[in-house]
């Protein structure tokens, strides 16, 4: 297999004294998941946006974003040296619960790689390998779709979980949430307790505190089902795994539903699942 040099792009970079606001900003700007952070102009941690989705979720303080310090959220950064195989890659990304990699060339940090490098990879280079039955989880989480957003915010957040499935009451899946949309949310929306940030006016952003995981806030007012996806991606379960791929690339989302062969929806495919093909590829 390739090294990692061959797939690596060039991380998008900040300062570590930015602020929470700042990191909002640009992931927002360059529709990105993810920012690895400067110290002395050496590269240090990173910021991811599920980082930021819990912070969100979870803060009580009466802070303004832009107050807020991002070395609150940093991680240190994980790397590998740049003739790394991607299938090591891949199951270090595994081995540590991460969706990145940092890429070093003589012990200086100089490009990124992603679960979606490694995916484009994959459906590239492995076409008739595998099928989507052998990765997928048979196991999906799923809620109510009547449910109130605070309730579906918080089985997220316990459960470290990034989509849930929503169903009405025949048990019929009819939606998905993911952390992405509800980090969308957080940018648009607020309650009474909500903090306005005008400074930049291409970016009206609206940051809410206080509310999503609270019974008397913006989450106890409104359902699952206003802010759900309403269309699940699907792919069937003897599909080629590389279709499934492509499926996940193209629409960027982290997930798709697989169906059997009489159109039930039966478990879930995730980036993870197949970076864990990757990682035992043979």
């Amino acid at each position: 297999m390739y090294p990692v040099e061959e797939i690596m792009k060039v991380p998008v970079t900040l300062s570590k004294d930015a602020t929470i606001s700042d990191v909002i900003r640009i992931m927002s700007n360059k529709k990105i998941g993810r920012i690895l952070l400067l110290d002395n102009q050496k590269i240090t941690d990173i910021v991811t946006e599920k980082d930021m989705v819990f912070f969100l979720l979870n803060d009580q303080s009466e802070k303004k974003l832009e107050e807020i310090p991002i070395s609150k959220i940093m991680k240190p950064v994980l790397s590998v040296s740049e003739s790394t195989g991607i299938k090591s890659c891949a199951k270090k990304m595994i081995e540590n619960g991460i969706g990145s990699l940092a890429i070093t060339q003589q012990d200086k940090i100089v490009g990124i790689i992603t679960k979606t490098d490694l995916i484009e990879y994959f459906a590239k280079t492995q076409p008739g390998k595998k099928t989507v039955g052998e990765y997928m989880s048979p196991y999906y989480a799923w809620a109510y779709a009547d449910s109130p957003l605070y309730s579906i915010v918080s089985k997220m957040v316990n459960d470290k979980i990034s989509r849930l499935i929503l169903r009405n009451h025949e048990e019929t899946p009819i939606g998905i949430l993911s952390f992405s949309d509800l980090f969308r949310l957080s940018l648009t929306v607020g309650n009474q307790k909500e903090i306005v940030d005008d400074s930049n006016p291409s970016i009206p952003v609206v940051f809410p505190r206080k509310g999503f995981v609270s019974k008397e806030g913006f989450g106890g007012t409104i359902k699952a089902s206003q802010i759900m996806k309403d269309e699940i991606l699907t792919v069937n379960y003897d599909d080629d795994l590389t279709k499934a791929c492509k499926v996940l690339v193209e629409n960027k989302i982290n997930g798709v539903g697989v169906l059997s062969s009489n159109g039930t929806l039966i478990g879930i495919l995730s980036k993870t699942d197949i970076i864990k093909a990757i990682a035992f590829l043979n």
